[in-house]
């Protein structure tokens, strides 16, 4: 008799075992009995009925979704190949599984297309200068047509964006003639700003005789202090025409 329970025992063993299941803390079980929803388990100690009841795992973690390098052609024209990632988690296991078949391939395949769509409406320059509106608009989009799957973006960043090599030459020299052009704006400013400063001095001088005199021996003084210079010091005009007057 006893070998005729043991078969039994070892069953009954067997499918207790198999019926424990342990979702760790950033897990959840998605419960199918007979083919039909009947609830979402976990964390810990949960039993699932052999051969009744099925179970998908579902884990809650943030995913880190890299999104391969994308041929775009902006609305200018150019040719562009740009690479982002994307950052989402499951918030409502049960839609997770019921909503869409592979939530992980459907949302990397979503978030491929709407990089192309929304930098293909986008200029070159717009490209490389709204980097933070770019990755808004994207996580946007996103988190709207995933928001079905019970499935949360939080953030989109773009990485790379590959320019052709004819246009990486084409913006060096727009940026070198930018710089160019800053640089002969910078110095007519300074040369305008010389020339109303001297006009000023030259006014107030002109009202004051002495003080144009003033200047002149302060001139001699500084060109008397280097001693490799020969220094020939010229007579004021005034000077002269007072001698002038006196001989004649």
């Amino acid at each position: 008799m006893f070998f005729g329970i043991s078969p039994v025992i070892i069953i009954v063993v067997v499918l207790v075992f198999s019926a424990i299941k342990i979702l760790n803390e950033y897990e959840r079980g998605v419960i199918f009995t007979l083919g039909r929803f009947t609830g979402v388990k976990g964390p810990g100690l949960i039993f699932v009925i052999p051969g009744i009841q099925q179970m998908t795992r579902i884990s809650l973690r943030t995913v880190v979704l890299d999104v391969p390098s994308q041929d775009i052609i902006t609305r200018d024209n150019v040719s562009v190949k740009v690479n982002a990632v994307v950052y989402y988690r499951v918030l409502s296991a049960d839609k997770a599984v019921l909503q869409v078949e592979n939530y992980y391939y459907a949302t990397s395949q979503l978030a491929q297309t709407t990089l192309r769509g929304v930098l293909g409406k986008m200029e070159m320059d717009d490209l490389l200068s709204n980097r933070d509106k770019i990755n808004a608009e994207l996580q946007q989009i996103l988190d709207t047509h995933t928001e079905p799957w019970g499935v949360k973006v939080s953030n989109v960043e773009v990485k790379n964006v590959d320019l052709p090599q004819e246009m990486q030459r084409a913006m060096a020299k727009q940026a070198e003639a930018e710089r160019e052009r800053r640089a002969k704006i910078i110095h007519a400013e300074g040369e305008q700003q010389a020339a109303e400063k001297l006009a000023q001095a030259s006014e107030i001088m002109s009202r004051s005789p002495s003080t144009l005199q003033l200047r002149y021996l302060q001139t001699l003084t500084e060109i008397a202090s280097d001693k490799s210079n020969t220094v020939i010091f010229p007579l004021p005009i005034d000077i002269i025409s007072a001698v002038m007057k006196k001989l004649c």
